[in-house]
């Protein structure tokens, strides 16, 4: 699903540039969606990236504990912010989406970090999204 995979892509940098910018993730969708209502040559936000991002808006106090939690010998902010964003997205498609097979949340993941981050990183996204899988049904809790 070409659409879904731009959809990901476009959330992934919304949570990025957020970070990068020290704002809330709504904020930036919200500049996100203006530019394209705006400016021809930005594509529109679709309603997918829409639901990503409000969803993990939603959860992010709960995604910041699991991340920290379960990435061993990592704090949060010392985390490549690829990684950290590519992981907080991917946590929440993967915890409280259940319509996205959790192979394809993952693959997803690590192909953004293939394109995005450090040679190391796919294998911990992959490896710290794995874990997350593994432990799903107990992960919405807390």
């Amino acid at each position: 699903m070409a659409a879904r995979n731009t959809a990901r892509k476009r959330a992934f940098q919304i949570l990025f540039e957020a970070d990068q910018r020290g704002e809330p993730v709504q904020t930036v969708l919200a500049d996100w969606m203006r530019h394209a209502r705006t400016d021809t040559r930005q594509p529109p936000v679709s309603e997918y990236t829409m639901q990503l991002v409000e969803g993990y808006a939603e959860h992010a106090d709960r995604i910041e504990d699991l991340i920290a939690t379960y990435a061993v010998d990592w704090e949060i902010d010392r985390m490549p912010v690829v990684d950290r964003n590519l992981l907080r997205l991917g946590t929440y498609e993967l915890v409280w989406m259940d319509e996205t097979p959790d192979a394809v949340v993952i693959d997803e993941a690590v192909q953004l970090a293939k394109e995005f981050s450090t040679d190391e990183s796919p294998s911990f996204v992959n490896g710290l999204l794995g874990r997350f899988k593994d432990l799903k049904p107990n992960l919405r809790r807390g």
